[in-house]
This record gives structure tokens, C-alpha cells and sequence, in this order.
């Protein structure tokens, strides 16, 4: 067993605040693994986990856009010092200014797993496309590669069903 350390939340807060990356992996364990968040300044996918996920708004608010089997599209409202559940295989997007942080802690995933994002249309809410894939370090920050495949082609922002095609952000410190 290696030794047992506490990690100083605000000081990887700062680390996060100076830094290009949105994520500070705190541990990865073969069970468990535990990350920081800080907000992006503009987030669209939703990310389908094969595990319970949980977070923890440490700083600031943050509205979970969540898809429920029926295929409704929802919001729940996490506020600063709250917790809160996300089901394995629901649908969601945490969405929270750039300047606010949230934990979050899950299970690693397993060989056999696989990691989902989706994209939704903005007009008809039809889906434009999807990323696919095993996420085996989160240290490679999984979303943000998700967005470089997305935003990588037009035909991926274009909509099959209406036309539309979605913008790409303009990019601040490096995030999408």
C-alpha cells in the first residue's frame, strides 16, 4: 500500500486556474478515480458514462443537462458545497462557468467499456454525432479529444435531419 496523502483541492484549483487544461486528475486507482473540473467556457455534449458518477460543486453552480430514458432533455441545478448523482448510462452534460470547479468522482473503467459523446442538434435536437471510445487514463482529458474528433469535420456539425450546422466556439485558454 502506498502512503495515504490529502490532496489540497485549492491548490490544484489554482494549478487549474493558470493552466491550458480543464482537468487535474487526482487519483486513478483500479477501482476508483477522482478528478477536477474546472467550468469550460462553452460545453454541448453529452457524455454517457458506464459508471455512477459524482459530483461535488466545490466552487460555484452548475446546471447538469441530463436526457431521461423517455428522451426528455432536462436540468438539474447543482450548487456550490452540493453533491450530486449521475446514474451510469444517463446522458449528461455538466455545464458551469469557467471560473467555477466541481469534483468528481467515479469508477475506472473497465477493459470491456466504453465512454459515449453525443451531440445533439441546437435547431431540432436530432443527434449530429457521436464519439465512441475506452477511456483507460483520464489523465488524456477524454472530452476535450472528443471535441477536437467533433468539431475536426462540418459534416459532424451538420444536422441529417434539418440542416443546421452547429458553430464551433471560439476558444479561451485553450478549451472548447
Amino acid at each position: 500500500m502506498s502512503e495515504l496523502k490529502a490532496v489540497n483541492l485549492e491548490a490544484v484549483m489554482k494549478g487549474l486556474e493558470r493552466g491550458a487544461t480543464p482537468v487535474s486528475t487526482l487519483w486513478q486507482e483500479p477501482d476508483m478515480m477522482a478528478f477536477l473540473a474546472k467550468g469550460r467556457a462553452y460545453r454541448s455534449e453529452f457524455h454517457v458514462d458506464p459508471s455512477d458518477e459524482v459530483m461535488v460543486m466545490i466552487k460555484g453552480d452548475a446546471n447538469v443537462h441530463y436526457i431521461t430514458p423517455e428522451g426528455e432533455h432536462k436540468v438539474a441545478v447543482v450548487r456550490e458545497g452540493e453533491v450530486f448523482r449521475c446514474p451510469a448510462g444517463t446522458p449528461h452534460s455538466p455545464r458551469f462557468p469557467p471560473d467555477a470547479f466541481m469534483l468528481v468522482l467515479e469508477r475506472k473503467r473497465r477493459p470491456d467499456e466504453q465512454d459515449r459523446f453525443l451531440w445533439f442538434c441546437e435547431k431540432c435536437k436530432a443527434q449530429l454525432y457521436e464519439v465512441v471510445k475506452h477511456v483507460a487514463d483520464y489523465r488524456e482529458d477524454p472530452v476535450s479529444r472528443a471535441y477536437d474528433a467533433f468539431h475536426s469535420a462540418e459534416s459532424h456539425r451538420t444536422c441529417a435531419k434539418c440542416g443546421h450546422v452547429q458553430k464551433i466556439p471560439r476558444r479561451a485558454g485553450g478549451e472548447s
